[in-house]
């Protein structure tokens, strides 16, 4: 629910906050493609690529405890798939499976922790990325604002009545509806103020950005970690 905390996480004042989305955004993606190839059985590049974007996190002023434990969400869905390896008798197959998903998940998660949704969605628009697919994320990303704020409200308003923190199923599942209802209602009146305000399928920028040397700097030295990695973890961890 509070993905709030990964917004004001993006705000940092670090010197990798600093830097441009573009490059942000090519070097996580070369980060992930260098996971995704690994052949199962291999860690030493897995575990390399985990271990550079940890060091990443602390250059950038962030809790990488806080980013560790939050990439560990996708283990409870990666697990499934990996007992299912597991049983079938491809251990390490499985064991890959477990690895790599976690190591993109804290990429991924770093890369919305060091730049601005905003920022980031204007390189993929620069990417050529589909603007149907920045639009959806967009909306998805304020809407779960709507979702929090109204989730705010109502443990609030529990709370002035003495409401119990521990509530049953019954009593759970029906404030949940209620949160739905009323973030539906919220949603509404959002996208009324929208089309009146004039909006034509597309959230305009507020400012720019510019390509710097310490972004070619930044982009260059991460490409060729993440290539040494990629090529000699492998190596490494086999000797």
């Amino acid at each position: 629910m509070h993905h709030v905390v990964l917004d004001r996480w993006s705000r940092g004042q670090s010197w990798i906050h600093a830097r441009d989305a573009r490059v942000k955004l090519a070097s996580a993606l070369a980060l992930l493609v260098a996971i995704a190839t690994v052949r199962p059985g291999v860690y030493g590049p897995v575990a390399g690529s985990l271990a550079l974007a940890a060091i990443a996190a602390s250059l950038a002023r962030l809790p990488v405890w806080g980013l560790l434990w939050r990439a560990g969400l996708v283990l409870p869905f990666t697990g499934t798939f990996a007992a299912m390896s597991w049983l079938s008798g491809d251990a390490e197959r499985a064991a890959s499976l477990v690895l790599k998903s976690y190591a993109s998940a804290f990429s991924v998660i770093l890369l919305l922790a060091v730049t601005p949704f905003p920022a980031l969605c204007r390189a993929a628009e620069w990417f050529r990325v589909p603007r149907i697919l920045i639009l959806l994320m967009q909306f998805i990303y304020r809407y779960l604002f709507v979702v929090s704020e109204q989730a705010q409200h109502m443990w609030l308003a529990a709370a002035c009545r003495g409401g119990d923190r521990r509530l049953r199923f019954r009593a759970a599942a029906g404030a949940v509806a209620v949160l739905f209802a009323r973030s539906y209602q919220r949603a509404e009146g959002i996208q009324h103020a929208m089309q009146a305000r004039g909006f034509k399928g597309r959230f305009e920028a507020l400012g720019g950005s510019r390509f710097r040397v310490a972004d070619l700097l930044f982009l260059t030295v991460a490409l060729l970690l993440i290539l040494g990695i990629r090529t000699g973890g492998g190596q490494a961890w086999n000797r």
